[in-house]
């Protein structure tokens, strides 16, 4: 048995993770070029998260998101 393989008729892989479309902070309300993300679908945008950094995160190191309680990391460990 041969299997024919045709890229260019095969579907595109998707990932497990994604970036999303358009990021829109939940916080200011702007389209930005990049937010904080979480699974749940909350953004937070740089300006916003530093703003709120001492209601976000008690060790600099993760963040809790404020909608579903889940800590996300920010990338520096």
């Amino acid at each position: 048995m041969t299997q024919k393989s045709d890229s260019a008729s095969a579907p595109a892989r998707k990932g497990r993770w994604r970036r999303p479309d358009k990021y829109l902070c939940a916080t200011c309300g702007e389209e930005q070029l990049f937010c904080w993300s979480c699974p749940c679908g909350f953004m937070i945008c740089s300006h916003c998260m530093e703003e709120n950094f001492w209601g976000m995160t008690c060790n600099g190191i993760v963040w809790t998101c404020p909608d579903c309680g889940d800590t996300r990391g920010f990338g520096n460990q």
